[in-house]
């Protein structure tokens, strides 16, 4: 039950929920380390190992791959966080406190969800500096088209957390279910919506697109059309509005069930 809260006590949490996101990485560099290690070292694999396959497939595309690769690690980055979350707040013992904060725990994993995001944009922009130092390829990265589209482009992928950490506070153990999805996303960040564009509608896939113009052609936000930006707009409201729901049902069914302070 939530009490009436200010923006500012928002802001407190806001900040403190970051703070502890920062100190999780810094007292655990080899975790850290190895989280940015393997993105990178599988964008290497992605790279060479396609030279060496086919060389002139890669370089004509290898601007697309980038930007793909790009929004594929933000997307993982930013769903599995809240999934991981539950389930770490439950191995501590902490979940249940969550559930007694002012704020209301869907505020809570909300706002831990935005800390968690800015966090997929941090590692986002590691992994292409790196994959632009690599390849020798430049992209357009005007901010203010680049990370409008990058964070409506990643809000399904934030909706899907949220089913998935409903799952996490039901049935405790998900990590397996959620890690395959990191093959559906691939296909959906690869969807042909030019040439079939009624798959513009499936999560990722029209962000991946536009983004795709934005860094790639150099095409800027005011060059989109409003039907493109319109269609962008309601997937990433669409999708995070049914995944937050869905969290908010799963919860109230751990309650019932009894199982919210089991692991």
């Amino acid at each position: 039950m939530t009490t009436d809260v200010s923006l500012a006590d928002y802001a407190r949490f806001f900040r403190a929920s970051a703070r502890k996101t920062v100190l999780l990485l810094v007292r655990y560099p080899v975790n850290t380390l190895s989280q940015v290690g393997t993105l990178i070292l599988v964008f290497f694999v992605i790279f060479y190992g396609g030279r060496a396959v086919a060389p002139a497939a890669i370089d004509d595309s290898l601007s697309g791959i980038i930007v793909g690769y790009l929004l594929w690690s933000m997307a993982i980055a930013a769903y599995s966080g809240l999934s991981w979350a539950v389930t770490r707040e439950a191995q501590w013992g902490t979940l249940e406190q969550l559930f007694m904060s002012p704020l209301g725990f869907g505020r809570v994993m909300a706002t831990k969800t935005v800390v968690n995001v800015l966090e997929a944009f941090l590692w986002g922009a590691v992994t292409l500096a790196v994959m632009l130092a690599v390849t020798g390829r430049s992209l357009a990265l005007d901010p203010l088209t680049v990370l409008p589209l990058g964070a409506l482009a990643v809000a399904p992928a934030v909706g899907i957390g949220f089913v998935f950490g409903g799952l996490a506070i039901r049935f405790k153990r998900v990590e397996n279910a959620f890690q395959l999805l990191q093959f559906v996303f691939i296909a959906l960040i690869a969807a042909p919506v030019g040439d079939y564009p009624l798959l513009k509608w499936l999560p990722l896939a029209q962000g991946s697109h536009l983004l795709q113009r934005a860094m790639a052609d150099g095409v800027p936000l005011t060059g989109m059309s409003a039907g493109e930006l319109g269609v962008l707009v309601a997937t990433a409201v669409g999708y995070l509005a049914v995944g937050y729901a869905a969290f908010h049902y799963c919860q109230r069914w751990a309650r019932r069930a009894g199982v919210m302070g089991h692991y």
